[in-house]
């Protein structure tokens, strides 16, 4: 397939080429590459060689991205390519994340193809996930359009490193997010990310007050590099202020991987402070992740405390929310978008296209 032609780019002297689709604002020479390995410049103007060209295709339980107030119990088609646009020391898919497009094997689906390989599988939703979603945008979009035509909805699962350029564009088309809020200081980005903590902090105020689009939050605790306590207690209080207390945050465990393998795996007792902590200040849905405890993982019913979802991993034991997002105990909202056709369903995880 012949690279894509990109959006978000302006040509510079020489013809060198500006990308503008993340806050990196790559300069680039001709035949060279942003930092994302995607967007090349070909000839003095910017390409995408991500487009049409997914590194990995699997049929995921929607609570695997995650996503526990979203269509619950339900599987999604989940899709990456090659590249990213930050260079985190702990990435966990760093094999196609930290890779070129021709150092990965892909396959070629148009946007139509890939809405009627979840169509065929019976996904209600597609999840652009496994690498950043944003530094191949253009895909995601022509892929949303088609989606929504047919019914089914679209999930971005992203590190929320975007310009205010491409925003609107981008999420005009998304239905649900989950944002890696990677750590709550300027440090850690800084160093252990590549990248800077603010233009994260905007994107998710941005989702909050300009977007119907249903999002979670997602923080990877990691030892000795953001789990300080008064860290979590910021970062839980920031979102409670600027987001409010009914955005389900995930505190997820890391294990060793990638450049940071001599860190320990997040102890459990860390991530039950986080929670509890979280919790403490008034937020409504905290959950943890990359380990194996039914009670952090369920979902309550903040006016009555039952049991409304139980997970055990990401399987659905138990379902008590009605159709209308209602617990079905005392009737009380309980945030989400919520489906009819929800019930308890053991996870599986099988490739999309044989």
């Amino acid at each position: 397939m012949p690279a894509t032609e990109a959006r978000w780019w302006s040509p510079l002297e020489n013809k060198r080429v500006v990308c503008n689709l993340c806050p990196r604002y790559c300069k680039i020479g001709e035949d060279q590459a942003g930092f994302c390995f995607i967007r090349k410049n070909e000839g003095g103007r910017l390409v995408t060689l991500g487009y049409g060209q997914p590194a990995a295709i699997q049929i995921d339980p929607i609570e695997k991205k995650p996503l526990n107030h979203f269509l619950p119990g339900t599987e999604i088609f989940s899709m990456g390519t090659a590249g990213c646009n930050m260079g985190c020391f702990f990435c966990q898919n760093w094999d196609i994340s930290k890779a070129k497009s021709d150092q990965v094997h892909s396959v070629s689906l148009s946007p139509e193809e890939v809405v009627q390989n979840a169509i065929q599988n019976g996904c209600p939703s597609i999840a652009f996930t496994y690498n950043e979603p944003t530094i191949w945008a253009e895909y995601v979009i022509d892929i949303s359009k088609v989606a929504h035509q047919h019914g089914i909805k679209t999930v971005m699962v992203t590190n929320g490193y975007i310009t205010d350029e491409a925003f609107s564009e981008v999420y005009q088309w998304i239905d649900a997010a989950n944002v890696d809020l990677k750590a709550f200081t300027e440090d850690f980005y800084s160093h252990i990310t590549l990248t800077h903590l603010e233009p994260v902090l905007k994107t998710l105020k941005r989702l909050k007050n300009e977007t119907s689009v249903w999002f979670e939050v997602t923080n990877l605790i990691i030892p000795s590099h953001n789990d300080a306590e008064e860290e979590t207690r910021q970062l839980a209080q920031w979102i409670l202020d600027n987001l409010g207390d009914s955005v389900p945050l995930h505190f997820t465990a890391f294990h060793p991987d990638f450049k940071l393998r001599d860190k320990p795996r997040t102890p459990h007792t860390t991530l039950h402070r986080a929670r509890q902590m979280a919790m403490d200040l008034g937020l409504k849905y905290v959950y943890e992740g990359n380990v194996l405890c039914s009670e952090s993982q369920t979902t309550y019913c903040p006016s009555c405390r039952k049991s409304l979802i139980q997970r055990s991993w990401h399987d659905v034991l138990k379902y008590h929310i009605s159709p209308q997002g209602q617990c079905e105990f005392c009737g009380a909202v309980i945030a989400g978008v919520f489906t009819p056709s929800a019930h308890t369903r053991k996870a599986t995880y099988r490739f999309a296209i044989q």
